[in-house]
């Protein structure tokens, strides 16, 4: 798979200086126009103000790009066929020279691919209510399972059977650790009420257990790093819990199944809470972008003797590195004219 690493983010990690990479989904479906725009200018300033290299992750014209300049930031955001993206969608998006904006697995994929360590996004997919009977769950879990990607991010949409979405990540294998909180968030609560099993409290813990899972080389999963929405931040619960009932029981007399559940339920919340859950949500991606540019410059201080790059990712110029992801031939990234082929840290 082709991937153009932009030179800024090419340099950045071929010098050793923190990445942050951040989803575009966000951009291109989450948010309405033009607030999207500013939205994602603002959070790509927000990674350069924590003194990281921001790298926003898309697919434009059939070539996954892992840094996006001005011109593709403003398609993403404008563009109304702009698609969807997860993982399973890369392929045929490349190969049919589609553009779309990519997921958290899609966003995951391509920044473990490109050897960028740390990404910042709201919140991950998971299991959905109901799951006995429409065996509905988020593709983005099984894809954690599969990258070495430390994702940042305010749990897992309140939407969602939490506590069974916590299973399943045990069953996977994920780590899951709570950023300063003994409870995994709720999205746009501060709190899901479910335990964690692990609590970090510094971004230089966090950057210690990243650095742990390198020296395990042939144990490889994401790194789950839950960080809750501040409480004076997010929306009212008592809010929340009400609007969320209706909110189900209205999807379930029109009689929305599937994937479209999600969609319906996140726009009910939007418009019951008057934009309430919105402004939650944005709180949450904003602590959570800061919050991983000091991981991801905790890492980099903290492995910057590793073969001069973070993590010890091994990047040749001009050449080919084999045995990335599954015994695989790697992920080909050019930045500029530059071809260069990306090996995960710690021997992945």
């Amino acid at each position: 798979m082709s991937t153009h690493v932009s030179e800024e983010v090419r340099e950045a990690l071929h010098e050793g200086r923190p990445v942050v990479a951040l989803e575009s989904t966000l951009i291109a479906h989450g948010l309405p126009r033009p607030r999207n725009l500013a939205v994602a200018r603002e959070l790509e300033g927000l990674v350069r103000a924590g003194g990281a290299v921001p790298a926003t992750i898309a697919v434009v014209d059939g070539r996954a790009r892992v840094g996006l300049d001005e011109a593709a930031l403003i398609r993403i955001a404008e563009d109304p066929t702009v698609r969807k993206l997860g993982h399973r969608d890369l392929a045929p998006a490349l190969a049919t020279g589609a553009t779309g904006a990519t997921t958290v697995s899609a966003t995951a994929w391509l920044a473990d691919a490109a050897g960028v360590r740390v990404f910042a996004t709201g919140g991950l997919g998971g299991v959905h209510r109901e799951w006995g009977e429409t065996q509905d769950e988020s593709a983005d879990l099984r894809l954690l399972a599969r990258v070495g990607t430390t994702v940042v991010c305010a749990g897992v949409k309140s939407i969602l059977d939490v506590p069974a979405t916590l299973q399943r990540l045990e069953t996977l294998g994920v780590t899951v650790v709570g950023y300063g909180t003994e409870h995994f968030p709720g999205f746009y609560l501060s709190s899901s009420g479910e335990p964690v099993d692990w609590t970090l409290r510094t971004p230089e813990e966090v950057a210690a257990v990243i650095r742990a899972q390198d020296r395990l080389a042939g144990l490889r999963t994401a790194l789950v790093v839950a960080n809750p929405v501040p409480e004076a931040e997010q929306l009212d619960p008592a809010l929340h819990d009400r609007v969320l009932a209706d909110g189900l029981a209205a999807a379930k007399e029109k009689g929305i199944t599937g994937q479209a559940v999600t969609p319906f339920l996140l726009e009910y919340l939007t418009v019951h809470t008057e934009g309430a859950s919105l402004e939650a949500n944005l709180a949450a991606v904003r602590g959570n972008v800061r919050l991983a540019a000091e991981i991801a410059g905790a890492y980099g201080a903290g492995t910057s003797g590793a073969g001069g790059t973070s993590g010890g990712t091994e990047r040749r110029e001009g050449t080919h590195v084999t045995g990335a992801r599954d015994g695989g031939g790697g992920t080909e990234a050019h930045g500029g004219e530059v071809g260069t082929e990306a090996r995960g840290a710690g021997g992945r």
